[in-house]
């Protein structure tokens, strides 16, 4: 009988034990050139950009935290596609596809159910979000060469910065 109480006891402080806020989705990719990390550590993301050539790979992004826009990670090259976020929006899902040498598509879906979609449909598909149903899109990292992105991955934590609003 104290076995059982002792065993019940671990169990019920393992689940008062409060969620993490940071959780991360590991790069997906062949992860071959530069390393690079979206400066993105104070705040929120307010706006991104994605460039693509057509019918190939994402070839970069960039990322806006506040008023300032980050470094393009990768080249400018090919078109653009840009989302601007409204106050108290989120990113919430990262997804898109990728092969052993680039990133072919990458969509965005924010707090709001608005989205950027970049790039081509084809090879494996990948789908970051959050662990903390509260947390966001905190910053970017992963790899590029010369021609494009070859890695991602997804930082997530919950925003302290702004009111958070979710339209369902």
């Amino acid at each position: 009988m104290f076995s059982f109480l002792i065993i019940a006891l671990l169990c019920s402080s393992c689940l008062a034990a409060p969620m993490s806020s940071y959780s991360y989705s590991p790069s997906v990719g062949g992860g071959s050139g530069t390393s690079f990390s979206t400066e993105g550590g104070n705040g929120s993301i307010r706006g991104i950009r994605v460039w693509e050539i057509s019918n190939a790979y994402i070839t970069g992004i960039q990322v806006r935290n506040g008023a300032i826009w980050g470094k393009v990670v990768g080249r400018v090259a090919g078109s653009a596609q840009e989302l601007d976020l409204y106050d108290g929006e989120t990113i919430v899902q990262v997804s898109g596809k990728y092969s052993h040498d680039y990133i072919y598509k990458i969509q965005f879906v924010t707090s709001r159910g608005r989205f950027l979609v970049a790039g081509q449909p084809t090879t494996t598909s990948f789908n970051f979000y959050p662990v903390n149903p509260k947390a966001g899109l905190k910053l970017l990292s992963g790899r590029f060469n010369h021609a494009g992105i070859t890695s991602l991955g997804a930082h997530w934590d919950v925003i302290m910065d702004q009111k958070q609003t979710t339209y369902a």
